[in-house]
Formats: C-alpha cells, structure tokens, sequence
C-alpha cells in the first residue's frame, strides 16, 4: 500500500470517528457490568477508578465477598483521600460455609451501597462481586435495579462478577466480557501478592 492510499484510507476512517464522537453528546454517568469467566474483572475496575481519581474524582468501593484488608488494591486505596473502602464480606462462599451469614453481609453491604447511590457527592461507585448476591439470591436485584436507575445523573457504577442478572444486563451502558483462555492457577501455580491479590 502507497503512502497516498494509506493516507486516504486514515482520511476516511477519521471522518466516521469524528462523526461518531460528535454524536455523542449525551453527558451522564454510566453503568459498566464487568463479567466473564476470566481474570482482570475487579483489576480493571479499579483501574477505571484509579483514572477518575486520577481527575480528583471522588469515588467508593464495596467488595461484597472479598473479606480481606490484605489485597494490594485495598492496600493502594484506603488512605487515599477520594476513596471510601468498604469490605463487607466474610469470603468466598466455599470458605464461609455458612449461608445465613452470607446473607447478612449481603444485606448490610446493600444498606452502605444504597446510601451510596443517593450520594451526589460521588462520582464512581464500584460494586466488586456483586453479582455473586443476585446468582446465589442472597439479595433479590429489583431494588438494586431501581436505585440504579434513580442514581444522581453524573454517578458512574461499575458492578463485577462472573455472572450478571438480566435486568443489570438490559440497563447497563457498557458491558465488558473477560474470557479464560488459560490460568497460572490451573497449571499448579500458586496464588501470589501482586498477581491475585
């Protein structure tokens, strides 16, 4: 290909590019689902969270199973002065075993993830594994799919986990799949700092 023809070709892609961003001219806050059997759903989450703060962003997390305070995330944010951190869970469901008490931290993350919603005060929420409460109905996502609907206007909400109910499906703006092609994990590789958490 010449010089010349590339250049038309560029020329070309540009004028739709343009056209497709000067469409663009709603401005509110978006909700992002993050799923998919593959690793990096909560990592770019708080990548995206860490490009807001980056614009003096003020912003949240709740992690609805993760009950540890030693992740490299955690251990990165909570003093930072734009992030409020929540860990609310006890761990993951095969480690708690006790199903009651799921449901309990369930509900009361709920209750600080509401209070969230209302708050014009933030500018991105990021629910980490809150889809895992609507796949094993430890809380029901009607009221979840309200509140998110009566959100201040400019709030953005990332939600993560494997599987996302329907209803967040049919009311999310941007919906990310990350695929499992292969995994340190599954050919004996150990859990490491840095890497899984």
């Amino acid at each position: 290909m010449t010089d010349n023809n590339h250049k038309k070709r560029m020329a070309a892609k540009k004028a739709v590019m343009d056209k497709k961003i000067a469409d663009a001219s709603e401005e509110r806050g978006v909700l992002i689902l993050l799923k998919g059997n593959g690793k990096g759903k909560s990592s770019s989450a708080f990548g995206t969270m860490a490009r807001s703060i980056g614009h003096g962003k003020k912003c949240a997390v709740i992690q609805f199973i993760k009950g540890r305070n030693e992740t490299g995330e955690y251990k990165f944010f909570k003093d930072h002065p734009l992030v409020d951190w929540h860990v609310m869970g006890h761990g993951f469901t095969w480690e708690t075993q006790d199903k009651s008490q799921d449901i309990r931290a369930a509900e009361q993350a709920w209750v600080v993830a509401e209070k969230l919603l209302q708050d014009n005060t933030y500018d991105m929420l990021v629910f980490d594994e809150m889809s895992y409460m609507f796949k094993y109905q430890y809380l029901d996502v009607a009221p979840v799919v309200e509140a998110l609907q009566q959100r201040p206007k400019y709030q953005n909400v990332i939600i993560t986990g494997r599987t996302m109910a329907l209803p967040l499906q049919e009311i999310a703006d941007t919906i990310s799949v990350v695929q499992d092609e292969r995994h340190a994990f599954r050919l004996g590789v150990k859990a490491q700092k840095g890497i899984e958490y």
